[in-house]
């Protein structure tokens, strides 16, 4: 909500700098009719109706032209030759109406004459102000740039996102210097872009960072695939630059940015999928006056998951987690920016807790739970069989059946890929727990729904973070098995399909997130090492060994749940056999021995 406000601001600053520069342009225009009638040598300066109308013929359609040409939407520090030919354009355009004008009305005013010089005058006089403001700022940017220390910086990228960059770099409360432009269009060779030059495509790149001694190169094509991303990391390898992202669009246009906050590429960007669009105002009306309860609140799903639903302001908040820790810090984070906003109430409980968890589902009871608290670690689960039950199976009960009992609206429950045909502990106990959704919905009563994907790319336990400690010690980097294939999505990602799908559910279903194709776990790692800066034989790449539990490659569905129809963007229903209740929980039952 601050930075939405902020934007709004820094438009209503925008607007008004706007309106000052048309009421400017409608003076100059009055000043030069003056200047045109005297010149003329017309008697009786004392303005008349006539004048009047002379006046504001041309000031209409100025002003009509102008706006088509969105003349007004460039501020005059960055008037170029552009700016000053549709402001010939626009008064050309007006002048010659005027001519038509004066004809029709029979206006005595030196008919021929009068278009003609008023037409040259008012050129100059419009044009003339903001010349001098823009050679006024471009020393002042000058004085500025020379009294802090300025990083050079080449921006790969002359389209929209690289303009409107160059745009607020430019205001001069930065430490950034851009000087040039790289863009492999043919026709945007040695343009100017705002007064920077565009100085060759990527075939030059190696020469330009070392002719103007370039610091860092920032990416400006926010639609840049993968595969180009880690081809301009090829060609910035060895020339000791920086290769660094522009900060989103909404950042951007709020200002006040430096070298230090431009985004550093990671592994996500290389793998280049495409960030998936929630449906924003069916799910603003869908979280409007709700109160939403996350399980597992402090982990990386669940702690993303808060961020998102309280994009949607809520009504209240309920922030459940075992870990002290990780319930304070989201708390604390999402509380610092929706303060005056949601009611954020963050709860210590273990889901295992049968007696608090139905306490606190029927004290607060919440509309929406997202039931993200699990034991997701495979060979540790492998080692503690007795908790990945408890936890997974026993806490999914508990906080299934309290939901149930308290009357919730919608129960979404994270799964993971890993519960189709599980070979390991924790893919059963995920595959038990869905089962125990599922058996629970009833028409008419709360829906039941869960939602499987793959790994998350920086999670917590996943090969990220690993592969960045082996990487920063030197390495090697430890592959388990050199064939291994694992299919990913971004943190932000997985938890946006989350609410999407919880969003669309009717009850009873597994929805499948389409997780792209399946990344081989070697080639990850070689791009890590690239993004890096280092090469293979820098770092090393060994085989250790597939661990407890773990599979070569992972599915999304077993063959008999495989759908083809999609019902939004990146999600499926699966056709998973939806087992009874009782056939459930007396399996269950069988189970009581391990809690013993």
């Amino acid at each position: 909500m601050l930075s939405a406000l902020k934007i709004k601001l820094s438009r209503l600053r925008r607007s008004i700098k706007r309106l000052i520069l048309i009421v400017n342009d409608l003076l100059m225009i009055f000043l030069s009719t003056l200047f045109t009638l005297w010149v003329l040598r017309i008697p009786d300066l004392t303005l008349t109706k006539e004048h009047g109308i002379i006046f504001l013929t041309i000031s209409i359609f100025y002003l009509i032209v102008g706006m088509q040409q969105k003349l007004f939407s460039v501020l005059t520090r960055y008037t170029d030759y552009r700016v000053l030919f549709k402001i010939v354009v626009s008064l050309l355009c007006s002048h010659v109406i005027l001519f038509f004008v004066e004809q029709l009305l029979s206006i005595n005013v030196l008919i021929y004459r009068f278009p003609l010089l008023s037409f040259v005058f008012a050129s100059v006089f419009v044009s003339a102000p903001r010349i001098i403001w823009c050679l006024i700022n471009d020393e002042r940017l000058l004085s500025k740039h020379d009294s802090k220390k300025l990083v050079k910086t080449l921006i790969y990228g002359g389209g929209e996102a690289g303009r409107i960059f160059i745009d607020v770099i430019r205001d001069g409360q930065t430490d950034i210097d851009i000087v040039g432009v790289i863009d492999d269009d043919p026709y945007k060779q040695g343009a100017l872009i705002y007064g920077i030059p565009v100085l060759g495509d990527r075939n030059e790149l190696a020469r330009i960072v070392k002719d103007y001694e370039i610091a860092q190169i920032a990416l400006a094509i926010p639609s840049l695939t993968g595969p180009d991303r880690e081809l301009i990391l090829d060609l910035t390898k060895g020339l000791e630059v920086k290769l660094m992202e522009i900060p989103l669009i909404e950042d951007t246009i709020l200002g006040n940015i430096s070298s230090k906050n431009l985004k550093e590429i990671d592994i996500a960007d290389l793998l280049g999928r495409k960030e998936v669009v929630l449906n924003q105002s069916s799910l603003n009306q869908y979280f409007n006056g709700r109160t939403v309860l996350v399980t597992g609140a402090g982990g990386s799903i669940g702690s993303e998951i808060c961020r998102q639903v309280a994009k949607f302001l809520p009504k209240r908040l309920l922030l459940l987690g075992h870990g002290e820790n990780s319930i304070y810090l989201i708390n604390r984070e999402l509380t610092g920016i929706y303060n005056s906003e949601i009611e954020i109430v963050p709860l210590i409980a273990d889901i295992q807790d049968r007696e608090l968890i139905f306490e606190i589902m029927n004290h607060y009871k919440p509309d929406i739970v997202y039931h993200a608290a699990a034991h997701k670690h495979v060979p540790l689960m492998e080692y503690n069989p007795k908790e990945a039950v408890k936890n997974n199976i026993f806490g999914t009960k508990n906080v299934a059946e309290a939901a149930k009992h308290a009357n919730v609206g919608k129960f979404i429950m994270v799964s993971t890929d890993k519960a189709v045909n599980p070979p390991n502990v924790m893919g059963a106990t995920k595959r038990v727990a869905e089962m125990i959704v599922t058996s629970l919905n009833e028409p008419g009563k709360t829906q039941f729904a869960g939602v499987r994907f793959g790994n998350v790319l920086g999670s917590r336990g996943s090969v990220v973070p690993l592969f960045k400690e082996q990487i920063a010690k030197g390495g090697p980097i430890t592959v388990t098995d050199f064939r291994m294939t694992r299919y990913f999505m971004t943190i932000p990602e997985a938890s946006r399909l989350v609410i999407q799908a919880g969003h669309l559910a009717k009850g009873g279903e597994i929805f499948v997130l389409d997780m792209g194709e399946p990344v081989q776990i070697l080639e990850l790692a070689k791009k890590m090492i690239k993004l890096s800066g280092y090469k293979e034989d820098e770092i090393g790449i060994v085989e250790a060994g597939i661990r407890p539990g773990e599979k070569l490659y992972e599915e999304l569905l077993s063959t008999e749940e495989r759908v083809s129809e999609q019902i939004y963007d990146k999600i499926f229903v699966g056709k998973v056999e939806v087992k009874e209740k009782d056939e459930v929980m007396s399996f269950i039952s069988e189970l009581d021995h391990l809690d013993n």
